[in-house]
């Protein structure tokens, strides 16, 4: 979403993406080879103190300064607001932009740090109109997150989100030609993203959270199924009628905690192939790259960032 700094050419190569949240600190770095294959390098967590006082600490055992590195707003953080493209010429456009979302916001545009994301049109379609994201987030809180990374001496180039994170390991299991959903209940919310030749379509949060889903009642655990799987049945029924060109061939599901059987819920009940993402059948893993467990859970928003590709950014 956004570029801090100059890079430095003497860096590793490829993107550490890191996360700092109370008490821990969630990383991995991803590299491309020639032929664009993907690898993750090193990933993991790291506990901290809850006001981020030892974050300095970490970093340096991570040997953060020997790596581009990006993070990630937290998801109640910005607004992801879908609007009409403005017919502007291109150097234009963000403050086109601005004005489309003023009155979406709920404090002034001028707090408010802004980008873009393009839905490209039916390639096919006489009518080239069409829609983008844009990506809204009060100036406070990209300030808030740029001070703790200075503070901890973690050299920040990039502030992105888990909407392009998700599309961005979604983009590695598409077939050409073939729009792909991809589901993913976290922490906070599920959130749905339909890509279609590496761009994002459609990006939708849901508001069930993965400790719903393994409950120790069964009926907690039915409705927040019963719940993702309605809303999974609108966002579809929807989107076919707005880009019948996409055509999802398939949802795959992301990491989940164990016991969540999200994959065989949704294969009986949804009405199109119903997949789990295998991670290790698109990512190379290194040594230094430990994926099991819950861990692949708990990683997948780092784990997508750290595969930015910068022809597809923000």
């Amino acid at each position: 979403m956004k570029n801090l700094f100059r890079r430095r050419s003497s860096r590793e190569g490829g993107w550490l993406a890191i996360s700092m949240q109370p008490g821990a600190m969630h990383f991995a770095h991803a590299v491309r080879d020639g032929a664009g294959k993907c690898s993750i390098t090193r990933c993991g967590t790291r506990m901290m103190d809850a006001a981020f006082a030892d974050a300095e600490t970490v970093a340096k055992e991570l040997e953060a300064d020997r790596y581009r590195c990006l993070t990630l707003l937290a998801p109640n953080e910005y607004q992801l607001l879908l609007v009409e493209a403005p017919n502007v010429p291109a150097a234009e456009l963000k403050t086109a932009i601005r004005w489309r979302v003023k009155d979406m916001l709920d404090y002034h545009v001028e707090d408010a740090t802004i980008d873009v994301l393009d839905i490209p049109p039916d390639p096919s379609s006489a009518n080239r109109s069409h829609s983008m994201y844009a990506i809204a987030a009060r100036n406070e809180v990209i300030k808030g997150c740029i001070g703790r990374f200075e503070a901890a001496h973690i050299p920040l180039s990039v502030i992105d989100i888990s909407e392009t994170a998700q599309r961005n390991i979604a983009a590695l299991f598409e077939q050409p030609g073939r729009g792909l959903a991809f589901l993913y209940v976290g922490a906070s919310h599920a959130l749905l993203t339909i890509n279609f030749s590496g761009e994002l379509y459609l990006a939708r949060r849901i508001d069930v959270a993965a400790d719903q889903l393994i409950a120790s009642s069964q009926v907690l655990r039915e409705d927040a199924k019963d719940r993702i799987l309605l809303e999974l049945q609108r966002s579809f029924d929807h989107f076919d009628r707005q880009f019948p060109f996409v055509g999802p061939a398939k949802l795959m599901l992301g990491p989940e905690p164990a016991g969540a059987g999200m994959t065989d819920y949704l294969s009986e009940n949804l009405g199109i192939p119903v997949e789990q993402a295998r991670l290790d059948d698109v990512l190379g893993v290194d040594t230094g790259a430990i994926l099991g467990g819950d861990a692949a859970w708990r990683l997948f928003p780092v784990l997508g960032a750290a595969l930015r590709n910068e022809a597809k950014a923000l």
